[in-house]
């Protein structure tokens, strides 16, 4: 069986690195992007400077020969005069003469008919001389250059004019300038190679500069890693260094810590929540097992009735715990609730009003709502949490359990309020906790597990709703707000 292998990745694997070819590799088309600009823009110059030298040249020259002089000139500017009826080139010089040395004339003649405007951008073909071995620089033996022309008639000039520069009298005479080439090709040979060395070097420590950068910025998340790494379940309190920067890198730290912070107080209430369901499972099972062991060493004066009365009642204590401690799993998971109903609160309320067992205290449970309350969510759970808020008030009220269903705003608030000793104000929120039971301020409270209210709470978040404890002078009042949601005829 044939094994491919691993294709490499090119691409490092290292930030830093990363983040230096990703810059070098941007600066390097920004800087062949401004190659490009730089290399138009400078040929472009030096041939507006080649060819103003050219123009300058031309008019100098057609100046001497409107004067009857024979041009002498020391520019290395190529140029030449040729003249209709003549073999010979009136004037010659620049890098044309050293090109071209012994030869008659390069440029071609001007036509006898028509004249050359002044100074007209043309081309011109010139020979190729492989007898000549160059010596300057301004080599344009051979090839096609530009030149600047033009005309002037003999006829114009006097006669000792026309005899100091050796032409007839109905003779045309057309100046001809090269535009050098190699001022441009020269200056943007140059200017190629200073930017190529720029470039370079450029990238080299636009690259270098990136990496060292972000080597210097990944310090702190490179300490952050360490301290989070050495963070277990041992020692869940190390905490990441917070730098005093502000940047994101303090976001990050701060971030962490928050959610170390999270993570330990949730690993703390795990701990708790264990050892408190231990402790109250531990109670039942505890007096179950001792009722049974006594019956069995004492058979014959065991009372078997009210032992199987005891394990009963201890078992369904144990049944209704177990229950409890599911049903918060269940909620801790947050599992997703199954399609929402529309439940009319106060037909809960009024339902749980009439079913619910009074008989061991004189207790009076009243509904005083009747107006319809609608709200979104499981009618079980609603009738669970209901359930749950009248078994807490049943266990504490001296007289009487009130409960009001109400519409407020967007709100639908559900009260229910007892007559007994109520709640410390300084124990507001911690009734809410698992397992948590005010014996000392509520001295009635007989069974419970102590998760009513939790399971309570839980349910009024699962529902987007708040459950909490309203001040009252007397007694306690829970207090449940819910999202309204729109009657069943209003949809």
């Amino acid at each position: 069986m044939n094994v491919t292998e691993p294709r490499r990745r090119w691409w490092p694997r290292s930030v830093r690195s990363r983040t230096a070819l990703a810059v070098a590799t941007t600066a390097a088309v920004i800087l062949v992007g401004i190659g490009w600009w730089v290399h138009r823009d400078v040929y472009h110059r030096s041939t507006q400077v080649a060819e103003e030298q050219a123009r300058t040249q031309l008019g100098a020259l057609c100046e001497q020969l409107e004067q009857g002089v024979v041009p002498v000139s020391t520019s290395t500017v190529p140029y030449e005069v040729v003249a209709t009826g003549r073999r010979t080139a009136v004037a010659s010089g620049g890098a044309l003469k050293l090109a071209y040395p012994g030869t008659r004339h390069v440029m071609p003649t001007p036509p006898t008919a028509g004249m050359a405007a002044l100074t007209p951008l043309t081309t011109v073909r010139l020979p190729v001389n492989r007898n000549y071995n160059p010596r300057d620089k301004f080599d344009i033996a051979g090839g096609t250059q530009r030149v600047m022309t033009a005309d002037i008639r003999a006829d114009e000039l006097s006669s000792a004019e026309k005899a100091a520069l050796g032409v007839a009298a109905d003779a045309k005479l057309r100046v001809y300038v090269v535009v050098l080439p190699h001022t441009a090709e020269e200056i943007t040979d140059t200017t190629h190679r200073v930017l190529l060395r720029a470039g370079l070097v450029g990238l080299v420590l636009i690259a270098a500069a990136a990496y060292f950068a972000v080597r210097t910025a990944l310090r702190p998340v490179e300490a952050i890693r360490v301290l989070t790494a050495s963070v277990t379940a041992n020692d869940p309190r190390e905490r990441v260094t917070v730098p005093a920067t502000g940047h994101e890198i303090t976001a990050l730290a701060t971030t962490i810590n928050t959610t170390l912070q999270r993570l330990d107080n949730a690993a703390a209430q795990q701990r708790r929540f264990v050892a408190d369901a231990a402790h109250e499972l531990r109670s039942p099972l505890t007096t179950l097992l001792a009722s049974l062991e006594v019956a069995l060493a004492y058979p014959e004066r065991t009372d078997w009735p009210a032992t199987a009365n005891t394990a009963a009642r201890q078992t369904r204590r144990l049944q209704a715990l177990a229950e409890d401690l599911l049903l918060l799993a269940r909620l801790d998971t947050r599992t997703p609730t199954a399609d929402a109903e529309t439940v009319d609160l106060t037909a809960v309320a009024s339902r749980l009003t009439e079913q619910y067992p009074l008989a061991e205290r004189p207790l009076t449970l009243t509904c005083d709502s009747t107006a319809p309350a609608h709200a979104h969510g499981n009618p079980d759970e609603y009738e669970r949490l209901l359930r749950n808020l009248i078994d807490n008030a049943a266990r504490h009220a001296a007289h009487r359990i009130q409960i009001t269903v109400r519409n407020q705003d967007a709100w639908v608030v559900l009260t229910v309020h007892d007559d007994g000793p109520g709640v410390p104000t300084e124990d507001a929120e911690r009734i809410f906790e698992r397992f948590v039971r005010l014996d000392d301020a509520r001295s009635r409270d007989h069974g419970g597990t102590g998760l009513g209210l939790a399971i309570a709470r839980d349910l009024a978040h699962r529902h987007q709703g708040t459950l909490t404890l309203t001040p009252r002078t007397l007694g306690a009042c829970f207090q449940l707000r819910l999202p309204q949601a729109p009657t069943p005829a209003e949809k």
